[in-house]
């Protein structure tokens, strides 16, 4: 059960990105589709860690979790909003996804 609660929190991780990203292209909830887009993605993202947070560890989780969903969201941001690239950048991206992984293999829960 607990390969399951993972599959569920790495799933809910990209459902943080979306509803982040459909946040920035609501335009301050200015744009309905995009808003409506921001509340179900936000609302399956956040049950998927619900449900996962009762098999995992809340640290483990929750880092996981967001590191996810921020690392997704700003590379969505360079590749497809314009956000700029840059090499401190993309080293950083690569110290949250090792921060996650270097959490979980740290141990300690379930």
């Amino acid at each position: 059960m607990v390969g399951v609660a993972w599959f569920v929190l790495i799933v809910s991780g990209f459902f943080e990105a979306a509803w982040a990203v459909s946040l920035k292209l609501s335009n301050g909830f200015t744009r309905p589709w995009w808003v409506l887009s921001f509340a179900v993605t936000a609302l399956i993202s956040f049950a998927g860690l619900a449900w996962a947070m009762k098999q995992l560890p809340a640290g483990p989780a929750y880092a996981a979790w967001t590191g996810i969903g921020a690392a997704l969201t700003a590379v969505v941001g360079m590749v497809w909003l314009g956000d700029g690239v840059s090499t401190l950048k993309l080293v950083s991206l690569g110290l949250i996804v090792s921060g996650v992984i270097g959490l979980n293999l740290a141990g300690g829960g379930h």
